[in-house]
């Protein structure tokens, strides 16, 4: 079999450091500090706390640490995704571990390529995560929510073309408590020069989702 030049949108993803370039992801990078304990020899009598006196309760958090996000997503599910990929995956390299882990996973079988990306970020609070949530659903137009994945998630799909070859793609945002979890997913043909279509592309996009969101919930909590 010839081979066959990649788009040079395609071509541009192989590269781990354009992956994390293009995702553009902010995060907060730290949790709360707890207000310093009370002086043991003051005044015995209760104390009382003014209105403008610091808070002694430190915020809690569902989740302390980004999962393994190579081992989140079900075999079964990346070999029907994402086929000819091996299926241990590729973890991109992160500034900080504990807050964010990406996984990549990516194949060209015969014709047909499949990408497929898996990242968990956890932000200090349920808060930080909803405003977080808010703000990229918000970008991303054009898209839907998805019930029973998480506390809330959100998915939209996009075509685009590029020396006449389509490439379609699906980004699925949920919120699981302090942790967000992103799965992207796309794909081209490059025989016929189209996409696969958006039902395909959207429910792959959504399975990566729900099997990222119960490795999470399943594993160790802060």
């Amino acid at each position: 079999m010839r081979d066959l030049p990649l788009p040079l949108a395609l071509t541009a993803r192989l590269s781990p450091v354009a992956v994390l370039a293009t995702a553009g992801w902010a995060l907060v990078s730290g949790p709360f500090a707890p207000a310093p304990a009370a002086d043991h020899q003051a005044d015995r009598k209760a104390p009382v706390q003014s209105a403008s006196a610091p808070s002694s309760t430190a915020v809690s958090k569902t989740y302390a640490a980004a999962p393994a996000p190579c081992g989140s997503v079900a075999v079964k599910t990346i070999t029907s995704l994402v086929p000819g990929a091996k299926t241990a995956g590729k973890e991109i390299p992160s500034t900080d571990t504990k807050l964010r882990r990406t996984c990549s996973w990516n194949a060209l079988k015969g014709y047909d390529y499949r990408w497929l990306d898996v990242s968990f970020e956890i932000t200090n609070s349920d808060e930080t995560a909803q405003k977080e949530y808010k703000e990229r659903t918000t970008e991303k137009s054009g898209g839907g929510d998805v019930p029973g994945l998480g506390s809330s998630a959100y998915s939209v799909v996009n075509v685009t073309t590029e020396d006449k070859q389509q490439t379609r793609e699906g980004v699925v945002i949920a919120r699981v408590s302090n942790a967000l979890v992103v799965v992207t997913y796309n794909g081209s043909d490059f025989e016929t020069k189209k996409a696969p279509s958006a039902d395909v592309i959207n429910k792959g996009a959504i399975k990566a989702a729900k099997d990222a969101a119960a490795a999470l919930e399943g594993g160790h909590q802060g």
